[in-house]
Parts: C-alpha cells; sequence; structure tokens
C-alpha cells in the first residue's frame, strides 16, 4: 500500500535532540575535494578557453569524509574505516579527519594506493571544470585483513553503520558484503550509500539509499512514478535481503519502501545552488535519526529536511543542528501548531535556528489555565513584538502550588495543545518550576512581554534579558479578565 505518513514534529524533534550521544561508523572511499574559485575576463592567447583568474581555495572532506563531516557536525561522532595512498593528498584527508575530531585509527594508508582527489574550479559561484585525480583498485589480500581487522575493533563503540561506496576500491571485491556480514551477525544495522548497478554485493543490508537514476540502473528501467518506485524498491528488497529501501527522488523528496508499505515524503521547496555532497548528508542524517529511535519513514523525513538546506549552499556542504531543525520547522507548516509543544533542548534548538535566521524571538509566560479574551489579546500583543513567541507554561505541579488546591482546571498537555493552536504562538514550553527564570536563561529571548499590571523590575527574567541587549514590553490587558474570576463565577452559579 502506498500513502502518505505525516510524522509527529515532537518526534522528530525528539530524535534530533539524542543526536549528541550516537557513534556511527563510516566505512569507504574516502576523497579530498578541492575548491577554486576565481573570475574570467578574457580568453587565452594559447587556445580558445577561458582563463580563470584564482581568487582563492579551500579544501574539504569528499565521499566518506563528507558523511564522517556531516555526522560531526550534527552533533554526533564518528569512526571512520578506509584505506588511503601515503601522498599528500592522503596525508591532507586525515589532518582534516584529525581537525574534526574524528580521529584516524580506523585507516590504512599505505604506498600502492593512491588518495582519490577532486578539483573543482569555479567562476562567479558557477563551476566551469573539475579535475580528478584517482585510481580504482580494490584492496589486496594484507589491506583488506587489515581494514576488516580495524572495522571489527571499531564496530563495539558504534550504533549504526554507514557504507559509503564512491566505486574507488575500498569496497570492491566482496568487501563491503563481508562488513555486512559481521554487522549482522552483532545486531548493528548497516545503511549503504550505493554504486553502481549490481547492488547484490550489498545483500543483507539494512537498507540502500540510491536516488530515483539509480534505482532505476538497479533494477534495469527507469522510474519515475510513486508506483514505480515502489516497485523497484520491492524488487531490490526481494533480491538482495533488505529491510527496506530509501529512494532520494530530487524535485518529489524521498520515498521510503518495505515488503509492505511504502511512504512518500515531499521535498521542501528551496533554491538549489549546488548538489555536491547532498547524498552524504541525506544518508548521516537518515543514519543518526535511525539510531535516535526514529522509524524509518521519520528518519527520512528528518534526511529529506537536511538534504533541502545542503542544496542551498555552494561546495561539498554539512549542515548543523540548528540549521536542520529550522528546516523542520519549516517543513512542518501551519497545521502543526498543536505539535509546537517542546521540551527546554527542543525550543534551545529552535530558538537558536530561529536567530540563526534573523528572526526576532519574544517569551511570555503563564498559567493560562481556562483560556480566555484576557489572555487571547495578550499573546496577540506579544506575537504583534516579534517574528516569533515562545510561550513558557506553568506545569500542574507549579500551577498548583501557586494557585492552590483545586488548580489547575484543565492539565498542563490540555492547556499546552489548546494554546499551541492560537496563531499568535510558535512553541510552548512546560517549565516545572514556580517562576520562568532558568527557561527564560535558556532560551535568551530578543523580547520579553509580560501584562501591564507589572513593572519592568517584578518582571522575572527582566535583568536576564536587558543585560543580554533585548528589551521587555508590557501590554495592557483587558479589564475583568481572569480565571480566577471565570472561576468564581463558576462556584457562585452552582453554590460552591
Amino acid at each position: 500500500m502506498s500513502q502518505a505518513y505525516p510524522p509527529s514534529p515532537q518526534s522528530l524533534h525528539r530524535a534530533v535532540a539524542a543526536f549528541p550521544g550516537l557513534t556511527v561508523l563510516v566505512a569507504g572511499d574516502l576523497i579530498l575535494d578541492r575548491f577554486v574559485n576565481g573570475v574570467i575576463e578574457r580568453i587565452s592567447p594559447e587556445a580558445p578557453i577561458p582563463v580563470l583568474h584564482g581568487r582563492g581555495e579551500s579544501l574539504a572532506l569528499g565521499g566518506a569524509g563528507n558523511v564522517v563531516a556531516n555526522i560531526v557536525s550534527l552533533g554526533a561522532a564518528a569512526v571512520p574505516v578506509s584505506a588511503v595512498g601515503e601522498d599528500t593528498a592522503g596525508r591532507t584527508v586525515m589532518r582534516l579527519l584529525e581537525e574534526l575530531g574524528a580521529g584516524t585509527e580506523g585507516l590504512l594508508a599505505t604506498r600502492e594506493r593512491m588518495t582519490s582527489a577532486k578539483s573543482r574550479f569555479s567562476a562567479l559561484n558557477q563551476q566551469v571544470l573539475r579535475f580528478d585525480e584517482e585510481e580504482v583498485r580494490a584492496l589486496d589480500a594484507a589491506e583488506r585483513s587489515a581494514l576488516i581487522a580495524r572495522f571489527r575493533a571499531a564496530l563495539a563503540r558504534c550504533d549504526i553503520v554507514i557504507l559509503s561506496d564512491y566505486g574507488k576500491g575500498v569496497l570492491l571485491d566482496g568487501v563491503a558484503e563481508e562488513l555486512i556480514a559481521i554487522c549482522r551477525a552483532v545486531g548493528k544495522p548497516v545503511l549503504v550509500d550505493p554504486k553502481g548497478r549490481d547492488y547484490r554485493r550489498y545483500r543483507g543490508a539494512t537498507a540502500v539509499t540510491p536516488n530515483r537514476k539509480e534505482l532505476g540502473e538497479a533494477v534495469g528501467r527507469m522510474v519515475f512514478t510513486d508506483e514505480e518506485v515502489t516497485e523497484a524498491a520491492r524488487e531490490l528488497i526481494s533480491d538482495c535481503g533488505f529491510d527496506f529501501v530509501v529512494a532520494t527522488r530530487s524535485e518529489k523528496g524521498m520515498s521510503v519502501v518495505d515488503a509492505r508499505e511504502a511512504h512518500h515524503i515531499a521535498t521542501q521547496a528551496r533554491e538549489v545552488f549546488d548538489v555536491s555532497g547532498a547524498g552524504d548528508t541525506v544518508i548521516a542524517s537518515f543514519a543518526l535519526a535511525l539510531a535516535a529511535g526514529a522509524d524509518p519513514t521519520e528518519a527520512a523525513a528528518i534526511a529529506n529536511a537536511a538534504g533541502g538546506v545542503v542544496v542551498g549552499k555552494r561546495g561539498t556542504a554539512r549542515l548543523t543542528v540548528e540549521e536542520l531543525t529550522g528546516a523542520l520547522l519549516r517543513s512542518q507548516g501551519a497545521a502543526a501548531h498543536r505539535d509546537a509543544i517542546l521540551d527546554r533542548a527542543g525550543a534551545e534548538r529552535l530558538v537558536e535556528a530561529w536567530k540563526r535566521e534573523g528572526l526576532a524571538v519574544g517569551f511570555t509566560n503563564g498559567c493560562f489555565d481556562i483560556l480566555h479574551a484576557g489572555h487571547v489579546s495578550l499573546l496577540h500583543a506579544a506575537r504583534a513584538q516579534c517574528d516569533r513567541l515562545v510561550l513558557g507554561l506553568n506545569s500542574d505541579a507549579s500551577v498548583t502550588r501557586l494557585k492552590g488546591a483545586g488548580r489547575p482546571v484543565n492539565d498542563q498537555h490540555d492547556r499546552a495543545c489548546v494554546l499551541a493552536a492560537l496563531a499568535s504562538v510558535d512553541a510552548v514550553v512546560v517549565f516545572e518550576e514556580d517562576t520562568p527564570l532558568a527557561l527564560i536563561e535558556a532560551l535568551k529571548p530578543d523580547i520579553l512581554v509580560k501584562g501591564a499590571d507589572y513593572t519592568i523590575d517584578q518582571v522575572v527574567g527582566a535583568d536576564v534579558v536587558q543585560k543580554a541587549g533585548g528589551r521587555v514590553v508590557l501590554v495592557d490587558l483587558v479589564a475583568g479578565k481572569s480565571t480566577t474570576g471565570t472561576i468564581g463565577k463558576l462556584r457562585a452559579g452552582n453554590g460552591n
């Protein structure tokens, strides 16, 4: 059955929050990426070709190295396992990995190998030439034995495994299948970013992540529609024993297909500057989400948002947790207001993402036990002061301590759901303390809003916000409206 499947935004943010505690083993082909930028102002007198005047260059990890870089950028730990040459490119790759903090104990360096390097030349942000230096060669017996030993040693401390196959030789001649068998034997999930047309070399993997073109090549026919993607994926599942297939489909998003169900996730519209390394970002974020406890469809939703961020960047790009959180928020849209109920850590990431986008973040708080016109007016006025409004909501225990026995009338879940459904509220965070001071210190809002029945010196957290360069705003309240008054009328009407 093919169907749409909208994962809960709360479950997605919960998975992202778990990234920092995870470790991913990444085995595959390491590549050195070199980017040369310049301008073209004339044609060469030696031949009818443009002359690129260099204005600067940068180096980055490519191939499996970019997967490692994305994992580290997302706050997790990565252990690379690969073979490189004892050459300048190989030494540079090892240096870049060490600078990331990924470590190089899993790397095998030999004189017999040549480290793959790709140089991209661009003028005015348009790539004009790519120059590749590489030699495709499978591991010899000694190299293979040493690499597998390093893989086994690293596996015990990793939560999930990625095989990043760029076809340069590290995973050729049965190495991929042997590594997959090792993972299966100890119950570790293994994802494969595949290369070539014969996916039997990845037999037994948890999943493969081809793009639409690669999926079609693997089954020997072109695939375009949801039904064709589903049929092709299930053919691979049957032939190769995968648990599921994740197909990336450019402007059509992603599809997650297993033997029984298929879920198709729409892409997030975004201007595309460069697709270099986007597949590395997708498999890195997908693996982390899966290891964090997300189901495959939730993991695909996270990976889909991640891919949408990096194609909007230039070069071999990676993203941060804050960028990913912002992308997930954009992908949820207005229909997800009731799911904008976050814990403190999730709210911190969300606020940081908003600030990175240049948005002013406001904060207000209260018990909001029985929602009335005064509350709605306050929240509307607060939202008018900022681009995004976070509401700190007293927990049930906190309300009882502040208001007395019998309060709250509505529990914190119901109160949070009602408030999150208001157009003026962008996120709701329940706090256990009697005051929101700790929450304000954590979120560091730009604007703190309270009712005009307070003075600024009475507003909790005012000094924190002002010292950080923010401001405190007092808004007028609707006269005669209060939850306590409403409850008093109800009790009087009941004769209590």
